[in-house]
């Protein structure tokens, strides 16, 4: 059977299209899938499990749906969606992920990982993301009533936007020392993650061990789909119809 990754669907109200897409994934090939992996940024954005979002409550309907039909599912944090919490995973059945963490894919250990941690050239990016990711910051948020939280977020994507058209392309992916640290320190050497939006699968050496990283794309124009058996993993760009 067939083990599926995705990540950076990024799904909102305001881009209905990638949520219809999703859904017919999540109701046709994914139905057949011996693993879901979701890593990362699902989600536009999450201010807190309680959100009463309608659109958003659809959306974890369908997950409850899906899980309960038998496919074993899980997420992984984004840096869009890091306030998802226990009770969204009691909702829909997904089950949680630390990250980065080692799964035996098909028989073959893999490090998955969402991959801002791996963005370590950018620095101020990276301060951010020690903040929020910090259990006692995040219990401050929640906190705040739920229209403060919204209008956090909305700040954040704003000044995330403005930041991103001013930081280079080089600065925004990963640290490829970062990347074979993180191979060495946990002695696997295939990483699969998203958060970049620059699908590729890189093929390299660390110390003289083959290693490759696989990267998902994002979910904007058309979806994408890491598939992987007992002949490994094949990366593919799901169309749009």
């Amino acid at each position: 059977m067939t083990t599926l990754f995705i990540s950076d669907l990024h799904l909102n109200a305001g881009n209905p299209a990638i949520g219809e897409q999703f859904l017919d994934f999540l109701n046709g090939e994914a139905q057949d899938a011996a693993a879901l992996y979701i890593l990362g940024d699902l989600f536009e954005s999450w201010v807190g499990d309680d959100d009463p979002d309608p659109y958003y409550a659809s959306i974890k309907q369908a997950l409850r749906r899906f899980t309960d039909g038998g496919v074993a599912t899980f997420g992984m944090h984004g840096n869009r969606d890091f306030m998802l919490g226990a009770r969204f995973a009691a909702e829909t059945g997904i089950s949680l992920l630390a990250d980065p963490v080692i799964h035996t894919i098909a028989g073959s250990p893999v490090i998955l990982s969402h991959g801002d941690a791996l963005c370590t050239d950018d620095v101020a990016y990276q301060a951010s993301r020690t903040m929020t990711r910090d259990p006692a910051w995040q219990a401050m948020m929640l906190e705040k009533t739920l229209q403060e939280r919204l209008d956090f977020a909305a700040e954040a994507r704003r000044q995330s936007r403005a930041y991103a058209m001013q930081v280079s392309e080089d600065i925004a992916d990963v640290n490829q020392s970062a990347v074979e640290a993180l191979m060495r320190e946990l002695q696997t050497f295939t990483l699969l993650h998203g958060h970049t939006h620059r699908p590729a699968v890189h093929e390299f050496q660390v110390d003289g061990q083959a290693a490759r990283r696989i990267v998902l794309g994002d979910w904007y124009e058309q979806g994408s789909v890491v598939r992987w058996d007992e002949s490994g993993p094949v990366l593919s760009a799901l169309p749009r119809g």
